[in-house]
């Protein structure tokens, strides 16, 4: 099952490409990549890059691949598809390929993405991708992508969004922590103390208040957000023309 994810951004269509076009913008806002790097290329031929992936101090997982784009289609669309390979024995993904829709709607754009891999490491890697790694991949991919719609619609750099996360992130994972203890605490108080009942019934509801309000109060307007951005691809959606074009 491949990967689809959509935003809404409010934003100039040629602003758009570029900051998704250009390797140096792109991996500014995508939490997917450490590095994008475009590799030389003869005159009309697709242009072929290199990406890194930091997945630990120290350790960075490399790959290759050719994209192409449409910037000026008849119906005022825009398209670019690319495939992608990586060697390293340490990627779960071992090969796959994918595209990015420009869709003007108003003064909106429909930004959206699809793309699906091969995992590799036999059963084992495709339980861990059914598991754990695409729904990890998917919840990236959107996660980026209203990160992206930050920066050009709000002017929030990438960087400071990520500190915004980090930090929305702490004060989530503190609140839950003091609920835990507040519910610890609830259930080993003295029966017979003077605060037995304030113990026993007012504080765990209270800590379980907090710990849902943790988890399902919206973020802020100014932190990135993987639930802003749509998952369930259109029933009418599929892969660009382009994409067939291109070989890895």
């Amino acid at each position: 099952m491949g990967l689809y994810i959509e935003a809404r951004i409010r934003a100039d269509l040629d602003e758009l490409w570029a900051r998704t076009q250009d390797p140096a913008s792109h991996q500014r806002w995508d939490l997917r990549f450490t590095e994008i790097d475009h590799l030389p290329r003869a005159e009309g031929e697709p242009q072929r890059f290199r990406y890194a992936t930091r997945v630990l101090p120290g350790l960075t997982v490399a790959g290759t691949g050719v994209s192409a784009g449409e910037k000026e289609r008849p119906d005022g669309t825009r398209t670019s598809a690319l495939r992608f390979a990586s060697p390293h024995p340490l990627s779960l993904i071992a090969e796959g390929g994918g595209y990015w829709r420009y869709v003007p709607d108003g003064a909106e754009v429909r930004f959206l993405t699809g793309y699906d891999y091969h995992p590799r490491w036999g059963r084992p890697g495709a339980i861990a991708d059914r598991l754990l790694f695409r729904p990890l991949m998917g919840w990236a991919t959107a996660w980026s992508f209203d990160r992206l719609r930050l920066w050009l619609e709000r002017d929030i750099t990438p960087e400071r969004a990520l500190r915004s996360w980090l930090a929305e992130a702490a004060v989530r994972a503190l609140t839950i922590a003091v609920a835990c203890a507040g519910l610890a605490y609830g259930a080993l108080a003295d029966p017979a103390g003077p605060w037995a009942p304030s113990a026993m019934f007012a504080t765990p509801v209270a800590a379980m208040a907090a710990a849902l309000a943790a988890l399902i109060v919206p973020p802020l307007p100014g932190t990135p957000s993987a639930r802003r951005c749509l998952r369930t691809p259109p029933a009418r959606a599929r892969a660009p023309r382009l994409l067939a074009t291109l070989k890895g």
